[in-house]
This record gives structure tokens, C-alpha cells and sequence, in this order.
């Protein structure tokens, strides 16, 4: 299977995060969203319907804010999905600043753990402090290590991408493969929702990063371990669609709607990322409502369709990008996020077909 048929069922838990990233991307933290969290009648109600299509069955705990803030929310929702097929798997995308509690659960129940972490801890500590403002670096050293010890799956690293750490990426590796890390994720940090690919306060030169990743996946690759980013996702194999988004399988919002994608995280914003709402939970009658002419529309979103990416050289491996930063950044999800297509290019060129291969999919 390739990133782009990574079939889920997810769930933003909640709004509130233990963190203040400096670059966060969303909008929790503004008044209408905060302190959200997520119905549970409205989680059971997506677990029965997408249980009834043939998608893989497997659930995926995600933001606005840490997930496991939400603890005893994760647990009901683990263990009824659990209860409509025991072999359902789980993942989770988290910071990985909680308690010993939490560690050992997530190390006996969770199949595929994301932990985000920039780097060494002066970077850590620098773009993602603590909400108290306390350094993060050291509690997630400590559940990293707890989990690898305990863990029966995969603990990875999703990393953002900066000026500080783009040319940093191989001591990246060293310094989390020394804790047990055998699997890597980075994404150049993009866009908060509602700036632009050209208000983009985050920017850094592509080029170098380009370089530095390219030697990045080598060095992984021949120390045994996988390195790739949402640029690379699809290169393993020709295709269509860019991702899951485009299938499209359900993403549980905090404020009741049913989102595509992980960068539409509410369904009362009156935005563009509007374009991936495809239901709303109708908690009167205790069912999702959901819009075919919006599904619809997120199918034909294929990159053959798409002007600027139907005659492109690797068009079958790139497949327009990653729609979710194309909407936000261009306001059309059949839009083209020029800043990355020759920086693609480059790496499609230069990495070996083993070295496109991925063990798991993004985070």
C-alpha cells in the first residue's frame, strides 16, 4: 500500500495542548476552540460507519492539542473500537510530554507511535517549551526511552523543519537513534492556517534543505533506518491521489464536523480549508450527516486534472502535494505549491528506489 491509501479513521481529541510551539499551525487556542474536546457519541457513531466499509480497520488519535490530555477519552474510544473488531491497530501523533501512566499504556495498547521532536534539546526546548515554560526536551527523553523499552511496535520521530535544524538533520538522527530511534519523519514547517506560500514567516532556503535531506535519508538508510518527509511519501509507487484526504476517510473534530484532512481541524471556521468538511455530527438524532457533493469533490482531485502538475516529469510520485498545504497556501485545492516542486524533484532524482521505501507511513 502506498501513503496515499493510508485508510483511517482519526480523532482531534481535544484542543488543549501542555505545549506552546512557537510555529503551532493551528487556531485552538482562539476563543470559539478552546478547551474543546471531542463528543464520544460522535466518536462511536464514526467508529460504526466507517467499521461498515472495507477500509483497513485502524484508529489514530491526533490534535488540535495533545491527545493525551484527553486520557480517559482515548481509552473509551480505544476499547469500543476494540469491542467491533479486536484486531483493529491504533496510532497516535503526540509530543510525548505526559505521565509514566500514559507511557505505559500507549506502551501496551498504541501499535504506531509519532512522537514530535525538533532535535536536540536546545532546539526542542527553544520551538516547542512547555505551556508553564519549562523545557519538554527532558520528559520526552524519558517516556522515548520508557517506550522503546516497553514498547511491542514502532516509536518514531516527527520532526518540523527550520532554519535552525534544516542543516542539522544527520545530527538529528544520531542524537534520537542514540534513544532507540529507528524511524524518522521531518516536514519543512508550513504556513499557520490562514497565511500564504508568500506571507509565509517560517521561510528558509529550500535549497540547503534539500541537500542536507538528501544526505540525511543515505546516512539512515545505511545505518538501517528510514528517513522521509511528505515530499517523499509517494515515490515508492505511481499513483493518482496524493492522500488519504482525497479518499476520503474521516477526521473527528472537537467542534462536531467531519474533516478530510489533518490541517482542517474545525468545521465552524468559514475559511478555505473549509473544501475538506464532508459531514457534520447530528447529535439530536445521534447520526453524522455527511455531503456527497463535497466527497465527490475530493475524488476528483487527481494529479492528471491539475494544470501546473499533468504534464510534471515525477507527477505520478508527487500527485500535486499534499492538498492540505496547497488549499491553505494557494486557497485551491487544485492549487500548485511552486516552492517545493524543483526541491522534489531533486530528491526523486538522487534517492535510490530502496531508499524511497517506507516501513510505516506518515505520521
Amino acid at each position: 500500500m502506498s501513503h496515499s491509501n493510508k485508510e483511517m479513521i482519526s480523532f482531534f481529541l481535544t484542543t488543549k495542548c501542555n505545549l506552546n510551539c512557537i510555529y503551532c499551525y493551528t487556531n485552538k487556542g482562539t476563543f470559539e476552540h478552546q478547551s474543546q474536546t471531542l463528543n464520544l457519541d460522535f466518536a462511536k457513531a464514526g467508529i460504526d460507519d466507517y467499521y461498515e466499509t472495507n477500509y483497513r480497520k485502524h484508529i489514530r488519535f491526533f490534535g488540535a492539542g495533545e491527545p493525551t490530555e484527553e486520557f480517559d477519552l482515548m481509552k473509551s474510544i480505544f476499547y469500543y473500537a476494540k469491542s467491533k473488531d479486536i484486531n483493529t491497530t491504533a496510532e497516535i501523533q503526540t509530543n510525548g510530554c505526559f505521565s509514566e501512566e500514559i507511557a505505559k499504556w500507549l506502551a501496551w495498547n498504541i501499535d504506531i507511535i509519532w512522537i514530535s521532536s525538533d532535535g536536540t534539546p536546545d532546539i526542542q526546548d527553544y520551538f516547542r517549551p512547555m505551556l508553564s515554560g519549562e523545557k519538554s526536551s527532558v520528559m520526552i527523553e524519558k517516556n522515548i526511552k520508557y517506550l522503546i523499552k516497553n514498547k511491542c511496535g514502532m516509536v518514531g520521530i516527527r520532526s518540523t523543519i527550520t532554519e535552525s535544524n534544516y542543516d542539522k538533520q544527520i545530527q538529528m538522527i544520531k542524537y534520537f537513534s542514540k534513544l532507540g530511534i529507528k524511524n524518522f519523519w521531518v516536514d519543512p514547517v508550513f504556513p499557520s492556517i490562514g497565511e500564504t506560500e508568500n506571507h509565509n514567516r517560517w521561510t528558509f532556503d529550500m535549497g540547503r534543505f534539500t541537500e542536507k535531506f538528501i544526505e540525511a535519508v543515505k546516512y539512515a538508510y545505511s545505518k538501517g533506518m528510514t528517513y522521509g518527509s511528505i515530499l517523499t511519501c509517494n515515490f515508492d509507487k505511481a499513483g493518482e491521489i496524493a492522500c488519504r484526504a482525497l479518499l476520503p476517510v474521516p477526521h473527528l473534530t472537537t467542534d462536531g464536523y467531519v474533516s478530510a484532512c489533518d490541517m482542517a481541524l474545525f468545521g465552524n471556521d468559514n475559511n478555505h480549508m473549509n473544501v475538506f468538511i464532508y459531514g457534520k455530527w447530528d447529535k439530536d438524532n445521534k447520526k453524522i450527516i455527511y455531503y456527497p457533493e463535497k466527497i465527490e469533490l475530493l475524488r476528483s482531485r487527481v494529479y492528471h486534472k491539475m494544470e501546473k502538475c499533468s504534464k510534471c516529469s515525477i507527477g505520478p510520485f508527487c500527485r500535486g502535494y499534499c492538498p492540505g498545504e496547497v488549499t491553505n497556501e494557494t486557497g485551491d485545492i487544485f492549487g500548485c505549491k511552486t516552492i517545493i516542486c524543483n526541491p522534489t524533484k531533486i530528491i526523486f532524482n538522487r534517492l535510490t528506489n530502496d531508499e524511497k521505501k517506507y516501513i510505516f507511513f506518515h505520521p
